[in-house]
């Protein structure tokens, strides 16, 4: 059974590498890796205080995807053979009488990896955080999104232990916490996140950067990143990246990893073609639908660099919450903390957003699109 849990975000570099660098503290039989996006976190928080509710015990993992428990995990993870069925089959409500014969203990520590809370889900966030926090489960929240003074306070009450700052990426944050129990190559992992969410330049992560020669760095950080991109309904895949990945391997050892990069980013080329026909503009503003099963972060710069707008924004709908998921950037002509206002402006609208000064997301609901669009473009003008 595994002591700890590391939750953490499935859409990017530093999301994956920061929870591959806690299996490498950790040892990786201690240590299970639940992926989830923003819109799936509070979700996966519900069922991890669930499960500390009720913990069973013996061979299986918690999770695979968003929205269901991972039934054939044992053949790419060594964490998850140390878990039961009986725990998985409680998550989905379907306990067996055989379930009251194996209790075994709860996990003993919660590390939240590269998950910002927005106004609309911070409230909750705090609420199952405390609640995980009173069934004996210690949490450590890692993270350097925004957060509102008012839930670091609330989180700290409650017991969590808050490793925050906004001016370096997550994996550069647990690189530099757990530096004495990590391999000195685990610095190649915090500098690849860095380059990747294009904080390469902050203090501690130009350190790490100076330490690697910047075209490998490159190739190998963008390669994870088109592997990681294009694999997002691949469980299995992202699960066997984290395990290779906190074995200190490089990248190009991930088995057909650089394969992959390559389909990739002749996806990309053919992406960028067919969106450039397909851009629409405010005054400040370019946006256009997500066209392809390319990830919109992606999209997203391409549509910033040929609009020569401040800001860019990819869409895409997603049936499941009846919303639009949206992926946003800026160039250095918005002088506004777009995050800041992204988060303002879509809670306002029932939905939830936020990030970084140039690069953030929000979901708002299908009919609130066009009048978010509209929104943004007249903060991006003040």
């Amino acid at each position: 059974m595994p002591s700890i849990i590391c939750l953490s975000h499935r859409e990017d570099v530093d999301g994956i590498l920061s929870a591959a660098l806690i299996k490498a503290v950790f040892k990786t039989k201690k240590t299970q890796t639940v992926l989830t996006d923003y819109a799936n976190m509070l979700s996966k928080l519900q069922k991890i205080s669930n499960m500390a509710s009720d913990f069973r015990g013996s061979s299986a993992k918690l999770f695979d995807s968003d929205s269901s428990p991972l039934e054939n995990a044992k053949n790419y993870s060594s964490a998850s053979e140390e878990m039961s069925a009986a725990s998985s089959l409680s998550i989905n409500g379907n306990e067996s009488k055989t379930d009251n014969r194996n209790r075994k203990s709860k996990p003993q520590r919660l590390f939240i990896c590269d998950l910002g809370v927005s106004k609309k889900t911070q409230e909750r966030f705090v609420g199952l955080v405390k609640d995980i926090i009173s069934k004996g489960i210690k949490v450590t929240y890692i993270d350097h999104h925004e957060i509102d003074d008012g839930i670091r306070k609330e989180l700290k009450k409650s017991g969590a232990t808050l490793i925050h700052s906004v001016g370096e990426c997550t994996s550069v944050h647990i690189y530099y916490k757990y530096k004495h129990k990590l391999d000195s190559h685990a610095a190649f992992f915090a500098a690849s996140a860095a380059l990747t969410d294009y904080m390469e330049c902050r203090p501690r992560a130009s350190v790490l950067m100076s330490r690697w020669d910047r075209q490998f760095l490159m190739l190998e950080a963008t390669a994870l990143s088109y592997m990681i991109s294009s694999n997002q309904n691949n469980d299995e895949f992202l699960s066997k990246v984290v395990d290779i990945l906190s074995k200190m391997k490089y990248p190009h050892d991930i088995e057909g990893g650089f394969a992959i990069a390559e389909r990739y980013s002749i996806k990309v080329a053919e992406g960028v073609r067919a969106v450039q026909g397909a851009i629409a503009t405010k005054k400040h503003v370019a946006y256009t639908q997500s066209i392809s099963d390319l990830s919109a972060s992606v999209i997203v710069n391409f549509v910033l660099g040929i609009s020569e707008k401040p800001v860019a924004m990819v869409h895409r709908f997603k049936a499941d919450i009846n919303s639009y998921v949206i992926s946003i950037r800026a160039s250095n002509k918005c002088k506004v903390h777009l995050g800041r206002i992204v988060n303002e402006v879509a809670s306002n609208m029932g939905g939830s957003g936020g990030g970084h000064k140039k690069a953030c997301g929000a979901m708002v609901p299908k009919d609130k699109l066009e009048e978010f669009i509209d929104a943004i473009d007249m903060q991006v003008a003040a």
